[in-house]
């Protein structure tokens, strides 16, 4: 499709609809509210259930919307800034981290990680899961994958977990030297067990942050870390604050 026919396309309906309905949550709802069901928001804004529910998860991804388990779609509020920026960050599990460790097991990696862990396909690594908290609020899960190799002072077929097992391989983690890290960020859909700790409904929009740690000349562990995209916004600190508003 050429320019012409790109500026002549009609704005689709929906786009429009959630301008109109911002504009509502903007002067008729206050953060937290519950909104109408949608055969009430339909019918005042004359619209067909399905042109709705395409508004409303334009608004969900852009933050304007929460959708809860066993509540409803509120108004949500403000994003909360959250820094990830590998100038701030040392290896996981330092003092001053607002993660929480919760367990510990051995399992696979999934294939995208395993492309990142030098491994090989169906060695068993420690998997950390840890939750970030900010203000009371849970923001992210994480499942930390780490080579036996990278943490030889554990057993890989006898390692403890639970939170103690999670606390001990970041603790043997952290007597590596770290020599860098790498990260990126992309959209995605909260899976089942990240959308249960998040407190948000499977398929939900999150931010998903890929963090390689390098030491030794190899990549010692994988952090991938699901953060919700309606109430976070990611700030990237030294490298100019850049906002991932999703």
């Amino acid at each position: 499709m050429g320019t012409t026919q790109l500026e002549a396309a009609p704005e689709p309906k929906y786009w429009h609809l959630k301008t109109v309905i911002s504009e509502a949550l903007d002067t008729d709802f206050a953060v937290g509210e519950i909104l109408p069901n949608e055969r009430e928001l339909a019918a005042r804004f004359g619209v067909a259930r399905a042109t709705l529910r395409q508004a409303l998860e334009q608004l969900e991804l852009e933050g304007r919307l929460q959708r809860r388990r066993g509540v409803g779609t509120t108004v949500a509020p403000p994003r909360v800034g959250v820094d990830v920026s590998t100038t701030q960050h040392a290896w996981p599990g330092a003092a001053d981290e607002t993660w929480q460790a919760l367990d510990a097991a051995t399992d696979t990696a999934p294939a995208a990680v395993l492309r990142l862990l030098d491994v090989l396909p169906g060695e068993q690594v420690h998997v950390v899961r840890r939750l970030r908290v900010t203000d009371g609020t849970p923001v992210a899960a994480e499942l930390l994958y780490v080579p036996a190799g990278s943490v030889p002072g554990l057993d890989a077929t006898a390692a403890p977990e639970g939170p103690g097992g999670a606390r001990a391989v970041l603790r043997e983690l952290r007597r590596l030297a770290l020599e860098g890290q790498d990260r990126s960020v992309e959209l995605g859909s909260a899976r089942a067990d990240d959308a249960k700790e998040l407190d948000r409904l499977p398929g939900s929009p999150v931010l998903v942050v890929t963090t390689r740690y390098l030491s030794g000349g190899r990549t010692a562990a994988v952090s991938v870390a699901t953060y919700r995209a309606d109430t976070c916004r990611l700030t990237f600190g030294d490298s100019g604050d850049l906002a991932m508003a999703s």
